[in-house]
């Protein structure tokens, strides 16, 4: 990602805004020091990404999904007594 002090950046705006519009974000320094970051308002902000669900209705898991194997597990757990 592009860094860009605040003179240059006022002086090539245009370009930058157009830059951003594409996707290709960049961030705004004064004094070496970055103050803000410029993204195209049609990403989505990091807050906004889903997380959970995201493969919600494509996965089904077995009715008995919580009690698979439980037969065979307490066999091995006993198996030490």
């Amino acid at each position: 990602m592009q860094t860009y002090n605040i003179h240059e950046a006022k002086t090539r705006l245009s370009k930058l805004v157009d830059q951003a519009a594409r996707g290709e974000s960049f961030v705004i320094a004064k004094a070496g020091k970055p103050l803000v970051k410029v993204i195209a308002l049609s990403v989505p902000e990091p807050s906004q990404r889903q997380r959970f669900g995201f493969m919600a209705g494509q996965i089904q898991l077995p009715d008995d999904f919580n009690t698979m194997g439980e037969t065979r597990i307490e066999k091995l757990l006993r198996s030490d007594e």
